[in-house]
């Protein structure tokens, strides 16, 4: 089977979400296009982790030649806005500033670090630790999204609700994507002997693990960065 166009199509999947939500949910716009151009750039991450965690066939063989891609930057792209207003797209909550008074209050001390924590943790363990680069940024995450709940406990059940909703739906559009449509492609893309190994119903667990950290941390970085909180 050719898998050329496995990651393209499951990028598009998600652009189509994407394009779904931007959709029904105008009053979301500006920050799901602000949060998707600022995600956008991660994709320039993938040699990290080829062929390390995975080796994909892309659109004129990029990844396996240069280790960059361009799906990498739609997935990216897309990912940010979807996980930015799960949330808010879910409960129709609305944003308004937090108060000058409450800015300086104990626990926004640590507001700084607590916003640099994920790239803090990310360079710690990826420079001074043997993990797989997909374990790397799981914990960096994770770790963000700790930073995040500390110091902002209100945002707590948007990153809950985040994690659990773009967890269920990476879960849907890999087993679309990647699974159904393209039998074999995670078998011989994915570096299994590297990683855990554990597929659950065909989707590499570290890949649920990226999506639940990601969802997390990502659906409450806009009101952490610009000191808005959820009415």
């Amino acid at each position: 089977m050719d898998f050329t166009y496995a990651y393209l199509i499951a990028s598009i999947l998600l652009l189509f979400v994407w394009l779904v939500l931007y959709w029904l949910k105008p009053q979301s716009r500006k920050k799901m296009l602000l949060i998707s151009l600022l995600t956008m750039p991660l994709g320039l991450t993938e040699p990290l982790f080829v062929p390390s965690y995975w080796f994909p066939f892309t659109l004129f063989d990029l990844a396996r030649q240069t280790r960059f891609d361009l799906e990498s930057l739609l997935f990216s792209f897309a990912v940010g806005g979807i996980t930015a207003i799960l949330y808010e797209s879910l409960w129709g909550k609305l944003r308004k500033p937090i108060g000058v008074h409450e800015m300086h209050q104990g626990k926004h001390r640590l507001h700084r670090l607590a916003l640099l924590s994920p790239l803090i943790s990310f360079g710690a363990l990826y420079f001074f630790t043997p993990l797989n680069p997909i374990y790397t940024t799981i914990l960096a995450m994770t770790i963000g999204a700790i930073a995040t709940w500390l110091c902002r406990p209100d945002l707590a059940r948007a990153m809950l609700t985040g994690s659990l909703l773009f967890l269920i739906l990476y879960f849907v559009v890999f087993l679309i994507g990647f699974v159904w449509l393209f039998p074999g492609y995670v078998e011989a893309v994915w570096n299994l002997p590297a990683i855990s190994g554990v597929l659950l119903a065909g989707v590499p667990i570290e890949e649920l693990l990226f999506a639940a950290s990601l969802g997390a941390m990502w659906s409450s970085v806009y009101e952490h960065f610009t000191w808005y909180k959820f009415s």
